[in-house]
C-alpha cells in the first residue's frame, strides 16, 4: 500500500521558479513508476512528467525544458522543479503511482495511486 503526499504549491509571478515534492508513504523499497499530472477546473487531468523505474524520465512538450521530474531513490520524495513559470501553468499539480509494470508513459489511466493534490497560481 502507497500513500501520496504533496507539497511545495503556491502563488507565483510569470517567470519565477517552484520545487513540488511528493512524499511516498511505503513499506516497499522498490521504485515505482511514478508521474506528475495537473489539472485546471473544466479540463482533463493532463499527465506532464513521468520517471520509471530505471530513472528513464518523459514529459510532454509544454513542459519539456522547464520542468524536471527527480527522485534519489526509492525512500525519498519524488520533486518537480518548475522553472520559467506562465499563467498557463496555473492547476493543481497531483503525483502519482503506476503499480503495474510497463512502458514508462504519462497516460492517466496507467496510474492507480494519487495524492490529493497542490495547487499552483501563476499571475501574470
Amino acid at each position: 500500500h502507497v500513500q501520496l503526499v504533496e507539497s511545495g504549491g503556491g502563488s507565483v509571478q510569470a517567470g519565477e521558479s517552484l520545487t513540488l515534492s511528493c512524499a511516498a508513504y511505503t513499506s516497499s523499497s522498490a521504485r515505482h513508476h511514478m508521474a506528475w499530472f495537473r489539472q485546471v477546473p473544466g479540463e482533463e487531468r493532463e499527465g506532464i512528467a513521468a520517471i520509471d523505474s530505471t530513472g528513464y524520465t518523459q514529459y510532454v512538450d509544454s513542459v519539456k525544458d522547464r520542468f524536471t521530474i527527480s527522485r534519489d531513490n526509492a525512500k525519498k520524495p519524488l520533486y518537480l522543479q518548475l522553472n520559467t513559470l506562465n499563467p498557463e501553468d496555473s492547476a493543481i499539480y497531483y503525483c502519482a503511482v503506476r503499480g503495474s509494470r510497463g512502458a514508462c508513459t504519462l497516460t492517466l489511466s496507467a496510474f492507480d495511486i494519487w495524492g490529493q493534490g497542490t495547487q499552483v497560481t501563476v499571475s501574470s
